[in-house]
């Protein structure tokens, strides 16, 4: 089973966030607040929540901080009223490119989204542009160094896990959203250690880049990172593990 260069990406990406906390606190703060204004403060009845929540402990963000954008979410403390967008675009290369955001400003948002595409020879497109070519799904990331294949496949696909992908280094496991939980819970109980469990973006092909058009799609993941209303972007390049390693 042959994978793509999703984990690179994200290993990419983590690297980036890593060396700015402050910013990706900031972004989990607005997504647990409109989670909990969107389903209500009980994380066991709303699962953007749960997730959200999780993804927050496992960058040791303050319970604290946690509690008080729930309660900013569900109205018992006074917050900003964030409001979702998605943007489609192309990137270098015409690579497909997915962009949520949460703001309390659109017009600050398109302007600094369409900075980005700019800067790396893109261009923001129309609403169902690329988002066709993309599948919601769970994806829970496990390294080969924790569980081999046949084990981490029986546990995965009794949860009712859709397939398994081996990439360099790591299993991918693929659920339907719905699903997901109980196939993060199966590998939990297995006490197979997670490399990363979230619901995303997955594509349905990748365009492969090569040389610039891979530096300038690298480039553009990091603007994209530190604009402080992106929350997550999705995009279906297919980078070269040496040309992260180069830059």
């Amino acid at each position: 089973m042959s994978g793509h260069s999703k984990w690179s990406t994200i290993k990419h990406k983590k690297g980036a966030t890593d060396a700015k906390r402050g910013k990706l606190f900031t972004k989990l703060i607005k997504e647990i607040t409109i989670a909990a204004r969107m389903g209500g403060g009980d994380p066991e009845a709303n699962p953007r929540l749960r997730h959200a929540l999780a993804t927050a402990r496992s960058q040791n963000m303050p319970k604290d901080t946690s509690v008080r954008a729930i309660k900013k979410g569900t109205g018992e403390l006074e917050g900003v009223n964030y409001e979702e967008i998605l943007y489609e675009g192309y990137g270098p290369g015409g690579v497909a490119v997915l962009v949520e955001c949460l703001t309390d400003n659109k017009n600050r948002t398109i302007a600094e989204v369409r900075h980005a595409f700019g800067k790396a020879g893109g261009n923001v497109g129309t609403d169902g542009c690329v988002a066709w070519m993309f599948d919601k799904k769970g994806l829970i990331i496990v390294s080969k160094e924790h569980s081999d294949e046949d084990t981490l496949m029986e546990i995965a696909l009794d949860a009712g896990a859709e397939d398994i992908k081996e990439e360099s280094g790591v299993f991918e496991i693929i659920t339907e959203p719905l699903g997901f939980d109980a196939v993060k819970d199966a590998v939990d109980a297995a006490q197979i250690k997670v490399e990363l469990a979230e619901i995303t973006m997955i594509p349905q092909n990748m365009t492969k880049l090569e040389g610039k058009e891979a530096e300038q799609m690298i480039r553009f993941m990091d603007v994209l990172d530190d604009c402080d209303d992106v929350q997550k972007f999705y995009s279906n390049a297919d980078i070269p593990d040496e040309v992260f390693d180069a830059m």
